[in-house]
């Protein structure tokens, strides 16, 4: 007997695929490549010629016509396999979501093919140095010069653009540089003349790396813009609630697989007479809470895919937010009792859970931190005056 809780078969069939999938590789696969400099390229296009990339992609583009819940869905069970996709938050979800619900008929036509099958990995651009979370002091100016544009400015903390063959680039045009802000999205080739790149050094391994960009004078042509000139914010958060909706899922993701290890250890490791240390109160209920917290985080992040998913853009990003406040802290508390859990072999490299640890902090930080969740929380949900 199916409820409303329970997820449809077809995705029950999807997380089982992609799991298996996802398997094949697992955390030695993403520790290998983060050692060697490479990246995910491998498992990427074939998670993108099994369809699963572009899973939330109208069909008549190569997707596979689903929603949001099915994206996630897919994120998760690769982080569950201790190979998340970092990536999978960006481009299909943000830029496919953008150019999807604004872009023209040829706009979608040339770019979410390639976005659905992996071929075409597309970054994101938002975050400014002195923005910081306020999207409304981004300087990134594009300027209209006959039939093309001209784009200035700089971005920080910008994911995978050394594996991306452009990067959707939100800014203002130049007779907006004040009040609120009206993004203007544009896509970038990242060989466009103009437009360069800074790695940013990080303080764990990944195959994906962190970037500073400029963009000096980058002539771009009428049709890279997407959506309209001066739009709403509508347009932003078409791409920025599933970006939360997807950092849950993947926080959820690495906090199953940080649970998994840390069950699996408490079940066969024995210090005193011949009882597994799972069966002590001490190891046994924070893992318990884990579990608890974790049911909770995850039934957020698909409430609010559903809710996006059915068109619902304030109730999606209300809980959104709350699954990305969620998914950020259980990821944080799984990886450090399952850290503890293993004792001194949590800190090793044989059992891969220090490098987790400090990456796990990832999702209380960014895309938003928590302390601006909450400030969304007090101001929307319950009503409290603005404090920022």
């Amino acid at each position: 007997m199916t409820t409303m809780f329970a997820e449809p078969e077809e995705r029950v069939a999807l997380r089982d695929a992609v799991a298996k999938l996802a398997g094949t590789y697992g955390r030695e696969y993403v520790e290998r490549q983060a050692a060697a400099g490479d990246k995910m390229t491998d498992m990427w296009l074939e998670m993108g010629r099994n369809g699963f990339l572009g899973v939330n992609l109208p069909e008549e583009y190569g997707g596979g016509g689903g929603g949001m819940s099915d994206l996630a869905a897919v994120l998760e069970e690769c982080a569950t396999a201790g190979a998340p996709l970092l990536m999978m938050v960006v481009s299909p979800a943000i830029c496919g979501s953008i150019i999807v619900r604004c872009g023209t008929e040829e706009q979608k036509r040339r770019w979410v093919p390639g976005l659905a099958d992996g071929t075409l990995l597309m970054a994101f651009g938002i975050t400014e140095a002195d923005a910081g979370s306020n999207s409304h002091q981004i300087t990134t100016t594009a300027r209209r010069d006959g039939d093309e544009w001209t784009l200035n400015g700089q971005k920080t903390f910008i994911s995978g653009v050394d594996e991306a063959q452009s990067v959707l680039i939100v800014a203002r045009t130049e007779d907006e540089k004040t009040g609120k802000l009206r993004p203007a999205l544009f896509v970038v080739p990242t060989d466009a003349p103009g437009f360069s790149r800074s790695p940013i050094e990080m303080g764990w391994a990944a195959p994906e790396k962190q970037f500073t960009l400029f963009l000096d004078d980058v002539r771009l042509p009428h049709d890279a813009l997407i959506g309209e000139q001066d739009g709403d914010l509508w347009q932003l958060f078409a791409g920025l609630n599933p970006e939360r909706i997807m950092g849950a899922a993947m926080s959820c993701g690495i906090a199953r697989y940080a649970l998994g290890r840390a069950v699996e250890y408490a079940k066969e490791r024995k210090v005193w007479k011949d009882q597994p240390i799972g069966a002590h109160q001490g190891i046994a209920h924070p893992l318990a809470r884990i579990k608890i917290e974790l049911e909770q985080a995850r039934l957020l992040w698909q409430k609010a895919a559903a809710l996006y998913d059915a068109g619902d853009d304030f109730g999606a990003g209300e809980y959104a937010n709350m699954a990305k406040y969620a998914g950020g802290e259980i990821a944080c508390n799984a990886t450090d009792v399952a850290v503890h859990t293993h004792g001194g072999n949590g800190l090793t490299v044989e059992y891969g859970l220090a490098n987790m640890l400090v990456a796990a902090r990832l999702g209380r930080i960014a895309p938003v931190s928590r302390e601006m969740i909450l400030n969304f929380v007090a101001m929307h949900s319950l009503g409290l005056p603005k404090s920022y």
